[in-house]
């Protein structure tokens, strides 16, 4: 039997996370590690390990797009870096990261996560 990743743990509510947004297909949620403030994760919860193997790949980039755009408006970026890596989880994931300095509020997870949301439109 394979062992759950950290993702299908978090997907299976096993694990919390402070979410930004779930429906059917894919789940967005605030990364515990943050790089920037309002760091956040896109993943489909589909098990696969690579995005390009996503049945629902158009979906899923909209969807990053989304949240990007939602992130440039709640923090008043020009920037969000995007960064696909797929090594340290066995999982599909997509990395939002907006450029703004650390300015301590990476760890208001609560707070970030409501900043999001409120400037998502789905």
């Amino acid at each position: 039997m394979k062992e759950k990743t950290i993702f299908k743990k978090i997907i299976d509510g096993e694990i919390p996370c402070y979410k930004i947004h779930e429906d059917k297909n894919f789940l967005v949620f605030l990364d515990a590690f943050p790089k920037n403030p309002g760091h956040t994760l896109v993943i489909p919860k589909q098990e696969t390990l690579w995005v390009w193997d996503v049945d629902l790949y158009d979906e899923y980039f909209k969807l990053v797009r989304k949240i990007a755009q939602a992130q440039k408006r709640a923090f008043g970026v020009d920037m969000v870096l995007m960064l696909v890596h797929g090594d340290e989880v066995p999982h599909a994931h997509v990395h939002l990261r907006p450029q703004i300095e650390n300015d301590g509020s990476e760890h208001n997870f609560e707070i970030n996560a409501e900043k999001i949301k409120a400037e998502l439109d789905i």
